[in-house]
This record gives structure tokens, sequence and C-alpha cells, in this order.
């Protein structure tokens, strides 16, 4: 797994002159050696793009869904009051060429097979760390039983009503088997995830400050917001 302990969440980035999910974003997660977490949606015309949300609207304002897209309607769209753009998948995996680890979370609710399928003919010729998670169980076991070489986690969120129901997180990790979890730190203490913090490793996210890393245990791995604001040795 990892061995650095912070990842970089969604690159580094302000919101202002650096958009998230940027290369710019990337390239100063670079600069400071720091693996990197980014998210990938597929367009209409089953392309890779790296981009958090389904919908435009937060980024730029335009209330349109990436899923419904095509690589083209996108290409000229800018992010925030910035130039930078929504990058491609394969312009990150040119950028990024296996100089730090990536935690690529594949966003997707429906064609489950296609996106998989797509993200594994991108990254056949990749030579770089790259670990791959989901919220999306199905997704998941899918990726488990293709047996590839990558590492493939789970995500888990505590806002997500399906988390919420009686032992599905546990029963999700057990009938699975990722490779690793990755929660909200939130849920840390919670029973069905301590069962594992001996089994196989933990991220928690999204860390914001040093104060919150020494309260956290060493074993963990920490996808962190505002590096700006943490020691990337802590």
């Amino acid at each position: 797994m990892l061995t650095q302990k912070i990842i970089a969440h969604r690159g580094i980035y302000d919101n202002i002159k650096i958009p998230e999910n940027t290369l710019l974003a990337f390239k100063e997660a670079l600069k400071h050696n720091l693996p990197i977490e980014l998210d990938i949606h597929l367009t209409k015309d089953n392309k890779l793009v790296v981009f958090h949300d389904y919908t435009l609207e937060r980024m730029t304002n335009q209330k349109l869904t990436i899923e419904l897209l095509q690589i083209k309607d996108l290409e000229n769209i800018t992010l925030l009051n910035c130039k930078e753009k929504i990058p491609t998948l394969k312009e990150v995996l040119n950028l990024v060429n296996g100089k730090v680890p990536l935690l690529i979370e594949v966003k997707c609710k429906t064609s489950e097979k296609t996106i998989i399928e797509t993200l594994l003919n991108e990254l056949n010729n990749y030579n770089g760390k790259v670990y791959i998670q989901s919220f999306n169980p199905k997704l998941v076991k899918i990726l488990k039983r293709r047996k590839t070489r990558y590492k493939i986690g789970l995500l888990i969120n505590k806002n997500k009503k399906i988390w919420k129901i009686i032992n599905y997180p546990y029963l999700c990790i057990k009938y699975i088997k990722p490779d690793f979890i990755s929660i909200h730190k939130s849920l840390i203490q919670k029973k069905y995830i301590q069962k594992y913090t001996n089994k196989i490793p933990i991220l928690l996210w999204t860390i914001n400050s040093n104060e919150e890393l020494t309260k956290l245990s060493s074993k963990y791995i920490y996808i962190c917001d505002n590096i700006f604001q943490i020691n990337p040795t802590s």
C-alpha cells in the first residue's frame, strides 16, 4: 500500500487561483511529491474526465450533468474564475507520469462495466502506481473479480442512507473483500471499522489541519485538504 501517510485530496488547490482536480492543482501536488487523489466520470461518448461532482453547477454555474455531455461539450468550459479546464484522465496520466502514486475514485451510478473497461484500457500503458476506489459496491466487486494489478478500495460515507442500514457496511466489506477501505474520518470508531484496523489499510478523509493529524493514530493514511496549512512530512 502507499508508503506516504498524506494524500493530496483533488490535488493542492484553493478554489480561487487553483481549482480542484485540475492540472494546475496536480502540478502543485507534484511539487510536494505527494500522492494525488482524483475523481473520474465517463462522458456520454465514453471518455474519462477528472471532476468531482456529477454536475458542473458548483464549479462553473452551469446546470449540466457530465454523463450526459460529450467530451467536445467540456473542452471550452473553464472552472470558477480561472482559465483552468476540466482535464481528461489521459492528460493527468501524462502529467504525473509515475512521479507519485494516484488514488482514483470512480464516480459511477450505472454502466459500471463500461467505465471499468475504459479505465483499465487507459491505464494499460501507464507504469506508475495506481489505486482505485469507489462508493459503488457493485463496481468495486467487479474490479476485484478482474484480478488486476491495482489495489481496489471501498469508500464508505457517513451521510449516504444506504450505509446507515444496520450491518450494511460490514456486510459489504465482508462480501467484497476490498484491498483497503476509505472512510469519512468520523467513522473511525465504528465497530465494523475497528474490526479491520489491523487487517487491511484504512484511509481517512478529509483531514484539514495538523491538529486533526495529531489526534489520529499513525497507522492510518490521510487524505488531506488544506495542504498549504499541513506539513507534508507530518
